[in-house]
């Protein structure tokens, strides 16, 4: 795999995130963590005691790599949260996040379902 491919770049963009995650006090509790026919999470972290389901997005073009989060991805991400919770038998407080890259500046938005 070259590191100018589609997946290349999306796995350099999701350690600058963890990267920036860790930097800012979260503890990452796993990476592309999959959801059998729900979908996958990029990031799973957690912060004073909440887990944060975070979507990345990252885009090196003139497109604005936010309008990839859209309703039906948001609907996967809780979907398979959920699931995690269940499978791991969790009853924390949880929040849906997103950490966009736009050419390595890095937004971190909280709480996109709200």
């Amino acid at each position: 795999m070259t590191k100018n491919s589609t997946k290349g770049i999306g796995d350099e963009n999701e350690t600058l995130a963890v990267r920036f995650l860790i930097q800012n006090g979260y503890t990452i509790v796993e990476r592309n963590y999959y959801a059998r026919k729900l979908g996958e999470i990029d990031i799973i972290a957690s912060k004073d005691k909440v887990l944060h389901f975070i979507e990345v997005k990252s885009a090196n073009a003139d497109f604005d790599p936010i309008y990839n989060i859209t309703p039906s991805k948001v609907r996967k991400v809780i979907n398979s949260a959920y699931y995690f919770l269940k499978e791991r038998k969790l009853g924390m407080a949880f929040c849906i996040d997103a950490l966009i890259i736009r050419k390595n500046n890095i937004e971190f938005i909280e709480n996109i379902t709200l």
